[in-house]
């Protein structure tokens, strides 16, 4: 059986997130062969081009947890109707020095919660925009804005009943464009 490795991001780096609990839920709504690696961001220094010649450590480590991945999984908040700061800074780093990214060519999927009405819908646009821009091609349908209400999980931290049909939905759409991209 293939196996898929997916890096997964976190836009938050809260230790009570809500986006990292449902990172951490919704893998468990993957197939056997799909395993979830959370790539850490909160340890990368501001980026400056400056550094592009002698990237820090934790950058190098980053990058190479992406370029093993056969797939991105981004999970972001939404602050100030953009992406966090901190996600911004991790793409920039990993798509430095210009011609070496390591995000080109690698299926994303970009869901994330809020307790506002409409979840995280204007970041994960502009993360859209973004990713558009460095060649990843990024699932559109279904889109996943998660209004986090009290049954988002239940008590064992597993998507709750009122959510799990349409994030299982999400996830088996998802798993096949990361299959159909790494086909290709």
């Amino acid at each position: 059986m293939h196996r898929y490795l997916i890096a997964m991001m976190v836009g938050s780096l809260r230790k009570d997130s809500i986006n990292a609990r449902l990172a951490h839920a919704i893998t468990q709504l993957a197939p056997a062969d799909f395993t979830f690696s959370r790539v850490p961001i909160g340890d990368l220094p501001l980026y400056n081009q400056d550094d592009d010649a002698k990237q820090a450590e934790s950058v190098q480590r980053m990058k190479n947890e992406i370029r093993q991945a056969q797939g991105l999984l981004f999970v972001t908040p939404e602050y100030n109707r953009s992406v966090p700061g901190v996600l911004k800074n991790a793409i920039d780093h990993a798509s430095r020095p210009y011609g070496e990214s390591v995000w080109t060519g690698k299926p994303a999927g970009v869901l994330g919660a809020s307790v506002g009405t409409i979840g995280t819908a204007l970041a994960q646009q502009h993360l859209r925009n973004i990713l558009a821009y460095l060649d990843v091609p990024t699932m559109g349908q279904p889109e996943a804005f998660v209004h986090a209400k009290e049954d988002l999980f239940d008590a064992d931290g597993r998507i709750g009943a009122s959510s799990r049909a349409f994030l299982q939905t999400w996830m088996d759409r998802y798993v096949a464009w990361v299959k159909q991209h790494c086909a290709a």
